[in-house]
């Protein structure tokens, strides 16, 4: 692509438009911005600007829209796709100041936030108003919110509440040539035209650079019960969730764990808070949650003989808050554990939830196939399965080539079960090159024509989603 190297004359504009110490080119804010938590990439952007009101970034937008500069929208850089990489230079736009949360309308359960603020700091604040944000991925604690909605995010609680999309109202958006739009109306039903609002969610900052986000709310939960189940097979383990909804009962989270998956997490995190004899292969992390503590021990009651049909040990019921902390948090830090130990890809993998035994059987026999280890967790509630390919051993011409074609193989068999390719890290930059298997010419070409109508000179996170 044909754009444009930003030039002494660039970098003057936008200290016009912003004040000197939000234009950075020094050597760790390039840095910063030219990774995630996407594998081991690296593009540097040329300069990172960091706006602070609607104004500014319309004005950046405008600016680099008639000068051809690529922008790419950066919030807290823990995506795992790369969707925040600025593989074409340019400018990286930073929304780390948009860090408000502007209205709590507790008589219409809304908040109206911008999009940096940080997820757990808004759910945290909403609670003490007596209210539930509920979509919580695996980094709430420094994602933005703003990155959810680019991404659709979902999280351990999607499989109960729903993900992001089932919250976003409406969105401030400025639009690649500096136009300023809202999508919506802040309205629980609109049929008013094409909804916009739903289309920008999930678009990954390909569409529009999101300035301020109007969520629904729901009432709070009083209480909730949390046990970890030990199976002796993890295909068990995997068979026994859809047994748990088809006895008519939907868990508040419902989370797979293999075996390596928690025993590096412990490892990670340093705690021994879970016993992990020899033959335990899989776990599975239920919550339920509600407002009544004597039906909650009703369902946990069910849920257990429910999964006492499978070859499992001893069920841990978590009898402190502590205990909680301590379980979720080696279930969120699976990510990191794995991150930690080697060189890896996480494919994002979701089928419909009765597939999931088939799914783990085909990636195990990938990896004999292939040469690879896999390391598994994930959303089981949802069908979605998280897919860590570690190198381990393999040889660098192995891990770059052979390896493709078993991840394609993984995701043909995906979307022949009725699956697809990414269930809430996105699709980004690394992988994008096998949208082919998720959708048909036409459905590209429409996707591509809509690229189009928003970002004609496409400098809006370029090289995103699309090969071409």
């Amino acid at each position: 692509m044909a754009f444009h190297k930003i030039n002494p004359d660039d970098v003057a504009f936008f200290k016009s438009v912003l004040e000197e110490r939000y234009v950075l080119a020094d050597e760790e804010n390039i840095a910063r911005c030219a990774s995630d938590q996407t594998e081991d990439l690296h593009y540097k952007p040329e300069i990172v600007l960091q706006p602070g009101t609607t104004g500014e970034v319309s004005d950046i937008m405008k600016y680099c829209n008639e000068r051809l500069i690529p922008v790419t929208p950066r919030g807290a850089g823990t995506g795992l796709s790369g969707g925040a990489l600025p593989v074409w230079g340019g400018v990286a736009l930073d929304m780390k100041r948009f860090n408000k949360i502007l209205h709590v309308d507790k008589r219409n359960f809304q908040v109206t936030t911008e999009p940096g603020v940080i997820t757990q700091v808004l759910q945290e604040h909403l609670k003490t108003e007596g209210l539930f944000y509920p979509p919580d991925p695996a980094s709430k604690g420094s994602c933005f919110i703003g990155g959810n909605v680019s991404e659709n995010s979902g999280g351990p609680r999607a499989v109960k509440y729903g993900v992001v999309k089932d919250y976003v109202l409406n969105l401030e958006m400025v639009l690649p040539d500096g136009q300023i739009i809202w999508t919506g109306a802040n309205v629980l039903k609109n049929a008013t035209g094409y909804n916009l609002t739903q289309l920008i969610v999930g678009s990954e900052g390909t569409l529009g650079v999101l300035t301020k986000i109007v969520l629904r709310l729901i009432p709070a939960v009083k209480h909730d019960l949390l046990m970890l189940v030990p199976f002796r097979s993890a295909v068990e383990a995997c068979a026994a969730v859809n047994a748990i909804f088809l006895a008519g009962y939907t868990p508040s989270a419902l989370e797979f764990m293999e075996r390596d998956a928690l025993e590096w997490s412990m490892r990670y995190v340093q705690s021994s808070g879970v016993n992990l004899p020899d033959d335990i292969k899989a776990h599975l992390l239920i919550e339920v949650d509600g407002n009544h503590m004597d039906e909650l021990y009703r369902d946990a009651e069910a849920i257990s003989q429910i999964v006492q049909q499978y070859d499992i040990d001893e069920i841990l019921l978590a009898d402190s808050h502590e205990q909680k902390q301590m379980l979720w948090t080696l279930r969120r830090k699976v990510g990191e554990a794995v991150k930690s130990n080697s060189i890896y890809k996480e494919e994002d993998t979701v089928v419909p939830r009765a597939e999931l035994p088939e799914l783990l059987q085909i990636i195990k026999a990938l990896g004999k196939e292939y040469g690879f280890q896999s390391v598994c967790y994930g959303h089981a509630g949802d069908g979605n399965l998280h897919v860590n390919i570690v190198k381990g051993n393999m040889s660098n011409d192995d891990w770059n080539n052979k390896l493709t074609e078993g991840i394609r193989k993984l995701f043909k068999e995906v979307v022949r079960m009725g699956g697809t390719i990414s269930g809430e890290h996105g699709i980004g930059l690394v992988q994008k090159e096998y949208m082919d298997i998720a959708f048909n010419p036409v459905q590209m070409s429409l996707m591509k024509q809509i690229k189009h109508v928003f970002d004609p000179k496409a400098i809006l996170n370029p090289g995103k989603i699309f090969i071409s």
